[in-house]
């Protein structure tokens, strides 16, 4: 199962219109993207039914990650009904993401 949806201006606006849902905006030349993959993969999994995770590679869609003004990557943000509630700019260790996202649900 497939617990991280690709994303692209086709299924974005609709992925994150409801509900909790984190965004990975990253590149895949990005090599602190790289190392947030799995972290990512394995927090997709333990909030499975609480949050949607997603990912959005910015090289190949700069009008959203111009949009949400993605300066730096990784750049992630926690959508809730379609409105960024939170944004986490740079890797981070799993724990702290973790307790950075559950601060904000």
């Amino acid at each position: 199962m497939e617990y991280v949806k690709k994303l692209s201006k086709e299924n974005f606006d609709e992925f994150i219109k409801n509900g909790n849902v984190f965004v990975d905006f990253y590149a895949d030349w990005c090599g602190p993207c790289k190392r947030m993959s799995p972290v990512l993969d394995e927090l997709a999994k333990e909030y499975d039914g609480k949050v949607a995770f997603g990912k959005l590679n910015v090289d190949e869609e700069q009008g959203i990650s111009d949009k949400y003004d993605i300066q730096s990557i990784p750049n992630m943000k926690l959508f809730s009904s379609g409105k960024v509630k939170g944004e986490f700019v740079g890797a981070r260790t799993k724990d702290k993401l973790k307790k950075e996202i559950d601060s904000l649900l």
